[in-house]
């Protein structure tokens, strides 16, 4: 049962990361795409943001995809930790703890999820449990 709940927890934060990343980088699920979202991190100091936009987009997609597919869990773990701090630090930080206040309590149960994952392992239904 254990490795069917790493499983669930995977695919879940897995694809909602993909998605994420597919609306930087492409503007899909009512995204801004590269030229929206650069525009926003430029706003909020994240310079040059295009490039800030299509590095977040790439960490959120292939991090995304790798943490689903339980491949590579320690740099997907990684890659999407990476983008949790950098949001919390330069967006909801300055908020407080609570979402209900555009606060990072989202953002650090991700986080946390992220990094348990990759310290604990996939489970024996990822591709990492194959290969390696």
């Amino acid at each position: 049962m254990i490795d069917f709940g790493l499983l669930i927890i995977r695919l879940v934060i897995g694809l909602l990361f993909i998605g994420h990343g597919a609306q930087k980088l492409f503007g899909w699920f009512g995204g801004y795409g590269l030229k929206g979202t650069g525009g926003w991190f430029d706003s909020i100091g994240m310079k040059p943001g295009v490039t800030m936009a299509l590095f977040a987009g790439l960490a959120e997609l292939i991090g995304g995809i790798l943490f689903a597919l339980g491949l590579l869990t320690p740099l997907a773990g990684i890659m999407i930790a990476g983008a949790m701090i950098v949001s919390i630090v330069k967006v909801h930080g300055a908020n407080g703890l609570w979402a209900t206040s555009n606060g990072y309590e989202y953002n650090l149960t991700l986080l946390a999820v992220a990094i348990g994952i990759a310290l604990t392992g996939p489970g024996k239904y990822a591709l990492d449990a194959f290969l390696f």
